[in-house]
Formats: structure tokens, sequence, C-alpha cells
């Protein structure tokens, strides 16, 4: 599997995000990114690595579900 680094990244619908990492979940040792908006103040938030790093169809147009923009 592709390798995430740390830094912000932009969802598709144009949300900004910082990662802080990658964890390992205890039970299944699925790969989850660790995460928190910039726009907001809501916490830490995890997703499967293999769906952060999936694209998405919209509007007949295929897109990464989030893009690296930097540190």
């Amino acid at each position: 599997m592709e390798e995430l680094k740390p830094g912000r990244y932009r969802h598709f619908k144009g949300g900004e995000y910082r990662v802080i990492g990658v964890a390992t979940h205890s039970e299944t040792m699925e790969k989850m990114v660790v995460y928190a908006p910039l726009y907001n103040d809501s916490g830490l938030w995890v997703r499967p690595l293999s769906m952060f790093l999936e694209t998405v169809e919209r509007e007949g147009k295929t897109f990464p579900r989030f893009t690296y923009i930097g540190e």
C-alpha cells in the first residue's frame, strides 16, 4: 500500500485537513489515517487508509478523495 506523508490535504469537496499520521487498528490490523479538519475544532478523526487514498467520481470526472497540498 502507498505511503502517506503527514501534512495538509484538500478533500475533493474543498475542505482542508491536517494528517497527523497512520495508525493500526488493534483488532483488525487495518491501517487508519488520523486527521483533523482545519476549518473547525471538531477534534481528531480516523478513516481507513484505503478509503483515504481512493478516487471518487463526481459529475462524470474522477478525483483523488484527498490531495496533498503541503506541510
